[in-house]
């Protein structure tokens, strides 16, 4: 027989969902029967994520979220709850990126990134976790990780060195809360073709060619995959996995 958590009403939060990883995955939570709130730095850039989430039948809710701000992780988290009547499930995509060689990074842009990748996504976490423990509910996170935290690319030192820190977080989390039924798992792509690496490679032809030599099928993700795992993550299939990196790199990090 079923709990009465299973039977409920599902809940996600995903976080920098107005366009292309978050959205996708947003939406295919919604399809799978959540209720999803969706957060970015600018509320009204999700303006498309809640239309096509209403089109599919589920509720969204639209939340401000400043990862470099405890008390907006804080303040996100508990708007989520009070929305939706509690979460289920977190799925930590927010994040920013760098392209510099190693020996010009400056403090500001190392900083930087490990303050919205890495910390950002504990701070959210941390927010969850605290929810799902006051109301005895089971839940899962989900860490959007990247190839670049497991292989090594140049000039993508801050950004590599923060997904793999963000890695060995959903392992660290994953053992210290499963014994209260909280799930912690990443997902580790390749390059997705969202709509801002879409421009830059289109603004980098060389880049691409380069990038796609090195992906032993020959193409780049596109989000719908990526968000694929997520969901399957979330759902009760997946309810014996937990500290696990799903890679999803078309074999990059295999040759």
């Amino acid at each position: 027989m079923a709990s009465a958590q299973e039977n409920a009403t599902k809940r996600a939060l995903v976080t920098g969902a107005a366009q292309g990883l978050g959205a996708a995955i947003a939406l295919a939570l919604a399809r799978d029967g959540f209720e999803v709130a969706v957060t970015s730095r600018s509320p009204e850039r999700l303006a498309g994520t809640l239309s096509a989430i209403k089109a599919a039948g589920r509720r969204a809710v639209p939340i401000q979220l400043e990862l470099r701000s405890a008390a907006s992780a804080e303040q996100a988290v508990a708007a989520g709850v009070e929305a939706l009547g509690g979460l289920d499930v977190l799925v930590n995509n927010a994040a920013i990126t760098a392209r510099t060689p190693a020996v010009d990074i400056k403090l500001e842009e190392w900083e930087d990134v490990y303050r919205v990748n890495t910390t950002g996504a504990l701070l959210v976490s941390q927010q969850m976790a605290r929810h799902l423990l006051a109301t005895k509910r089971t839940g899962c996170i989900i860490n959007i990780a990247s190839a670049h935290g497991l292989v090594g690319f140049p000039q993508r030192l801050s950004y590599g060195t923060s997904k793999g820190a963000l890695i060995q977080m959903t392992r660290m989390l994953a053992i210290e809360w499963a014994p209260h039924g909280i799930r912690v798992n990443a997902i580790a792509s390749g390059t997705v073709e969202t709509p801002s690496r879409t421009e830059f490679f289109a603004a980098n032809p060389a880049a691409r060619e380069a990038m796609t030599r090195r992906v032993p099928v020959g193409r780049f993700a596109v989000p719908d995959e990526v968000a694929a795992m997520a969901r399957y993550l979330a759902s009760s299939e997946a309810s014996y996995i937990t500290g696990q990196v799903l890679v999803l790199d078309g074999g990059l990090t295999a040759a």
